[in-house]
């Protein structure tokens, strides 16, 4: 009787060793990137068969007609057909590494159709277990050659060992801005994060801010960010906004031009459930962004056509099916009132590629 307790109790112990191992390999590989971390703008150019490349242009004009383009790549995984298992789906990775990179390269190639002279992107993968660890920022820059461009950080996780049957893995993402126009300096800021367990959940988060001259003599600043979607503390993402909004108010003060352009994680319509026809009762992190708090001088540039209703983003418990899918728009703008929005829509792609349709506004600086 006494070997097989022993043998229980060996394995056991071996458990409780692994376990204790992954943890403090969790708690002493998690870090918060720095704050106020100094980008290094670069000139993006073609690589696919002969080199080329174009200077972008050095000041943004006034009183012209341009155009800002802000899409979540999701990834690269986020097929129609794709569920993810933190939303209540099935998958943790891409279907395959060919998957992803395929639809990848099919993104860059929309964006590059776009034509857009902003390019605002999120979730872009450098090196991560779920993509296959695909260089997704090298992908995009390849395909928009001749811009200016820079690249940070949002997160660099440690390796997440769930679902036990496909293990999510390490992920390594960030946020890429691109521009006809030359970026003359910019900064990774961070945003506030949970203090307890979920932020090894919800990982890191921040914000780029992208400088370019104007030929008044001032500068648009441009923002690009990914704000938290998976907290269980619901005042975060408010405390976000406050650091993002304090930000902006200070530039703005100081006479430049701002478009601040991302993921939101809030409903930019105030019931998107009510709009698209699936109600989104059971997903807490789908509340209204509080616009009341944005400050004087700013306004939301929400994408809508009341006409033609598109969402941003859809659940990705289940693949897409738009009779089931709970369906939001979390995508937008914000910018200063000496930027005229002219017009601010989702383009329809029925979440063929991302979780995420893209948003583009157009405007000019007054």
């Amino acid at each position: 009787m006494l070997k097989p307790i022993k043998y229980i109790l060996a394995l056991l112990l071996i458990l409780i060793l692994i376990i204790g191992g992954y943890l403090a390999y969790v708690f002493t590989s998690y870090y918060r990137i720095e704050d106020h971390q100094q980008l290094v703008p670069e000139l993006t150019c073609a690589t696919f068969g002969e080199l080329s490349c174009t200077v972008p242009a050095v000041n943004v004009p006034l009183n012209e007609e341009l155009t800002v383009t802000s899409w979540n790549i999701g990834f690269g995984a986020y097929t129609d057909q794709y569920s993810f298992f933190m939303d209540g789906g099935k998958y943790s990775r891409g279907f395959s590494e060919d998957a992803v990179l395929e639809n990848t390269k099919t993104m860059a190639g929309k964006m590059a159709e776009m034509k857009s002279n902003f390019y605002l992107v999120q979730e872009v993968d450098i090196d991560s277990t779920r993509s296959y660890h695909i260089d997704q920022k090298q992908l995009l820059t390849y395909a928009l050659p001749g811009r200016s461009s820079t690249f940070a950080l949002n997160y660099d996780s440690p390796y997440l060992f769930y679902p036990f049957t496909e293990p999510h893995g390490k992920s390594v993402a960030g946020l890429l801005t691109l521009t006809d126009f030359e970026i003359k300096s910019a900064v990774r800021r961070s945003l506030p994060i949970q203090d307890d367990l979920a932020k090894l959940v919800d990982l890191d988060r921040c914000y780029t801010v992208n400088r370019l001259n104007t030929e008044d003599g001032n500068e648009l600043v441009l923002y690009n960010f990914h704000l938290s979607a998976y907290t269980t503390d619901p005042t975060i993402a408010n405390q976000q906004l406050e650091v993002l909004y304090e930000d902006m108010t200070a530039e703005y003060a100081a006479g430049n031009y701002i478009i601040c352009g991302g993921d939101f994680n809030k409903d930019l319509l105030g019931d998107s459930g009510k709009i698209f026809g699936v109600s989104g009762e059971d997903h807490s992190w789908a509340q209204p962004l509080p616009v009341e708090n944005i400050p004087e001088g700013f306004s939301l540039a929400a994408p809508f056509n009341p006409d033609v209703p598109v969402p941003s983003c859809r659940n990705a418990d289940r693949p897409w099916d738009p009779e089931t899918n709970f369906q939001i728009t979390i995508d937008g703008f914000i910018v200063s009132d000496n930027v005229e929005v002219l017009q601010a829509d989702v383009v329809d792609y029925q979440f063929a590629y991302s979780d995420h349709n893209p948003v583009q506004m157009s405007f000019i600086l007054k």
